[in-house]
């Protein structure tokens, strides 16, 4: 068995246990697991990133900095677009399949110990969070990295991959979101994602709604940890867009850093890399050492953040967002307006059912001349009829298609009838990575060649 064949074994053998969406308030389970394999995540030094939106991008652009460093890093998020290799990053490349079957070999016999240990106390066998979480922390221990940068897969306080003590705690903005899961309300959302905060450490947010703030103070009170949230101890002082991108101002906990060149859209991304500077900054120097110049542009040059305002075809333009909630959804609106110089968008969009299918086709309607309603390929696909049904009712012209090849195949054409029209394809990260896929296959940026 080849090297690719024994990776796709492993992620077969996740996905044989109880899925992603299946969490329980609880990490001594993953915590079992990693005491019997030593405790790899205590290895490395650790920046751990909660919060609704904005996780992977900012911790992609921490990533590339502590790695310009000359550091070696590990980076562990999701979900994944196409392959789950992409989880699990080592110095800014996907894991290596062998490494990826090696480290599950080391882990396998553990499993079958703990599972038993959990069916003699009556309870379910590990999920596949749990054991992905675990994955991860052996990879990146096996790597050697200096610094693994950890995104939590829900909330904070009771995710696996809690069970890994933050060094820097991160908190991008936090809103609505798995409100089954973590509460109904912003407070009790920011008490499960406060849980992060480990004794001593330090602490950086984006700008939060007061309420939040006020959890995140009194969580880092509590466990005596340093803490600066943007607009009182950094900021984003300037973003102007530039080629491919923008060019930013940032006064870190640190230093000044002028005229920064971040090749991505949207000035949420702005806001991402301020917060990601001053995370790195509370790493590295302990916020009083600036970084130095060449590190910030090299750093800053390289990061990628795959399915975040992605362009994927031209002639017509196509871009792909993983928007996934009304909060997503206003900062992609608002980056479509600032970043691109188009007079109408065709949405393409598949939402999934356990989303606010209403608040983010509300949130996208401003700016949709038309509106091509899909499915993800996806069980838990809100039904493309759902999401026509919203559009509809706000006066929004609407297509229903049964797939996203026939989606954007129509999209694609409405487009191409008109000048200054493009298409943005959206809803979902499920759809996003049909749709990078797609556009790959479909050779839509041709035309650049």
């Amino acid at each position: 068995m080849n090297d690719r064949d024994r990776a796709d074994a492993v992620y077969a053998a996740l996905l044989e246990r109880a899925g992603e969406r299946w969490v329980q308030p609880r990490k001594e389970r993953t915590a079992r697991l990693l005491e019997y394999l030593a405790d790899p995540q205590k290895t490395y030094r650790v920046v751990h990133l909660t919060g609704t939106n904005g996780k992977t991008s900012t911790a992609r652009i921490i990533e590339s900095l502590v790695r310009a460093h000359g550091l070696r890093t590990g980076l562990f998020t999701s979900p994944h677009l196409e392959r789950f290799t992409e989880r699990i990053m080592i110095d800014g490349e996907p894991v290596a399949d062998a490494a990826v079957a090696d480290a599950w070999d080391e882990i396998e016999p553990f499993v079958a110990i703990v599972d038993a240990e959990l069916a003699a106390s009556g309870e379910e066998a590990l999920t596949f969070f749990e054991l992905l979480t675990v994955l991860a922390f052996v990879v990146a221990a096996d790597a050697p990295v200096d610094v693994l940068v950890l995104e939590v897969g829900m909330g904070g306080s009771w995710d696996s991959t809690n069970t890994a003590d933050g060094d820097v705690a991160v908190f991008a903005p936090i809103d609505i979101d798995h409100a089954d899961r973590l509460g109904g309300t912003i407070a009790e959302i920011a008490e499960v994602k406060a849980g992060i905060i480990k004794p001593g450490a330090a602490v950086v947010s984006a700008r939060q709604d007061p309420v939040a703030a006020d959890v995140i103070r009194a969580r880092a009170a509590r466990e005596s940890a340093t803490l600066a949230f943007e607009g009182e101890g950094f900021a984003l002082t300037d973003n102007r867009l530039a080629v491919g991108g923008q060019l930013l101002s940032v006064r870190g906990l640190a230093g000044e850093y002028d005229d920064l060149y971040l090749p991505l859209y949207g000035r949420h991304q702005g806001h991402n890399a301020a917060l990601a500077i001053a995370a790195v900054e509370a790493l590295i120097g302990g916020a009083s050492q600036p970084i130095a110049p060449d590190v910030l542009i090299e750093g800053l040059s390289e990061v990628r953040s795959p399915g975040r305002l992605q362009l994927v075809g031209t002639d017509p333009t196509v871009l792909v967002d993983a928007a996934h909630n009304p909060h997503g959804a206003i900062a992609l609106v608002e980056a479509l307006r600032d970043a691109f110089d188009f007079e109408e968008w065709g949405v393409v969009a598949g939402i999934l059912a356990d989303k606010d299918v209403g608040g983010i086709v509300t949130a996208l309607a401003p700016m949709a001349a038309h509106l091509f309603a899909t499915a993800p390929d996806s069980d838990r696909a809100a039904d493309a009829d759902a999401v026509a049904d919203v559009a509809e009712a706000l006066d929004v012209a609407v297509t229903v298609h049964r797939d996203l090849l026939d989606a954007t195949d129509a999209a694609r054409r409405w487009a191409a009838a008109a000048p200054k029209r493009a298409v943005v394809i959206t809803g979902s990260v499920v759809l996003a990575g049909e749709a990078v896929a797609l556009a790959e296959a479909e050779g839509w940026k041709a035309a650049e060649s």
